[in-house]
């Protein structure tokens, strides 16, 4: 799907211009589903979309900093959208009662709308013996949270915390499945109860390592790619040949079968699977990669595993310049609400980034801009096109930042204080 190509400047400030992205089919849909207009005449699905917005975007840490920055002016207000300025105690009522679904279920629908823009655009590193398979990469990212506060979110005695459980899509190079738990759940838990299609690979680190779930790995016909733990009983079946390429640091293939109790009782004793021992230069380590694939080059499983760095940066890019570690509500519901927007504001600006700038962009450098220029009447071409350098401003001669002959406050200041 094309967007629309815009001049310098725009009718619009940016951030009108990001939540436009969004069809409004979309939101109309989801706000019918979960009934979350129901009964409200003033702080609409919408007003609430806009406001969480607008505190990613501008690193708001409080209601307040959100009222206030919305308030700048009654004609920016009007721009974004909105009838009146939302004040403090509508945010909290509307981050408390409405339901969070109602973001989940848009962010799921935008990236069916802009699936194939988002792939065509994604500028990927792809491993040439699986270019055409489904890669889905699986981790956990854990948020602190203070126990006093939200009380909800129990993770250790005196400590609370809730855990993102992510599914990333390599081809679209976003999130497809999000599962917000406690942080006391395990990972290997957290996504369960999902099911992948036939022939996906599955790339996980080692706190999924679980017998139970290869067994459904294996049942789905699914192929895993995963660390093995250090405690894991095995004995070798089979010795594989090494490629002749020295340079893959590749130490030892073999196939293996697990000996242990709980690997039987999972039903998996005589199951026989691949075990990939490599060497990591960057990190002067060694280790040990578990499959259920044992066609396939051995370095293209350690190019597998290697994949999973993108799902790791994601999350640091989402810490860093999105607001997932400090809410402006306690609740729950407000906790969901304020990650799903996060997630939707990351997938329009990803989209932003990947169509319109022409120049390779971080995400991290291109939020910034956004975020400098979000008061601006700007389009999403001319701030793509800046390239962050600073032009050196020289005095004329004779002159001082204040010219005292032109500004008599100033002079009187500067001759009282000699």
């Amino acid at each position: 799907m094309k967007l629309h190509r815009r001049s310098k400047n725009n009718k619009k400030p940016i951030l009108r211009q990001v939540l436009d992205l969004i069809p409004a089919h979309i939101l109309r849909r989801s706000v019918s589903k979960f009934q979350t207009d129901k009964g409200c005449h003033k702080y609409k699905t919408y007003d609430q979309l806009v406001a969480l917005s607008f505190g990613q975007l501008g690193k708001c840490y409080t209601l307040s900093d959100i009222s206030c920055g919305l308030s700048i002016s009654s004609t920016y207000m009007v721009d974004l959208g909105l009838k009146q300025n939302p004040v403090k105690s509508t945010m909290s009522d509307g981050n408390k009662n409405r339901d969070y679904r109602v973001f989940e279920d848009v962010y799921y629908q935008l990236i069916k709308h802009y699936g194939h823009t988002l792939t065509d655009k994604r500028d990927r590193a792809v491993i040439e013996e699986v270019k055409n398979e489904t890669i889905k990469l699986i981790d956990s990212s854990t948020v602190s949270l203070c126990l006093n506060l939200f009380d909800w979110a129990k993770f250790r005695t005196a400590k609370g915390g809730l855990k993102i459980h992510t599914v990333w899509d390599d081809t679209l190079g976003l999130p497809d499945y999000i599962n917000i738990t406690d942080a006391k759940v395990h990972d290997s838990k957290g996504l369960a109860s999902q099911i992948f299609p036939k022939g996906t690979i599955v790339v996980e680190d080692r706190a999924y390592f679980d017998f139970e779930l290869f067994k459904s790995r294996n049942d789905a016909k699914n192929i895993f790619v995963t660390r093995l733990k250090s405690n894991i009983l095995y004995e070798s079946v089979e010795e594989l040949d090494l490629p002749d390429e020295i340079d893959q640091n590749i130490l030892k293939d073999e196939l293996i079968k697990f000996t242990s109790k709980d690997a039987k009782k999972a039903g998996l004793g005589d199951a026989i699977f691949r075990l990939v021992t490599v060497y990591k230069e960057d990190e002067n380590k060694v280790i040990h990669l578990i499959t259920n694939q044992i066609d396939w080059q051995a370095i293209t499983i350690a190019g597998l595993y290697k994949k999973r760095w993108d799902i790791e940066i994601f999350f640091k890019l989402m810490k860093q310049n999105l607001q997932i570690k400090t809410f402006v509500g306690t609740s729950e519901n407000a906790v969901k609400s304020q990650i799903f927007v996060a997630l939707i504001v990351y997938l329009l600006l990803e989209l932003i980034r990947r169509v319109y700038c022409k120049a390779k962009t971080a995400f991290s450098n291109f939020c910034e801009k956004v975020r400098i220029c979000l008061l601006h009447y700007l389009s999403f071409e001319y701030i793509c096109s800046i390239n962050g350098k600073v032009k050196k401003v020289e005095m004329p001669p004779g002159k001082t930042l204040f010219d005292v002959d032109k500004l008599p406050v100033q002079a009187s200041l500067f001759s009282a204080i000699g």
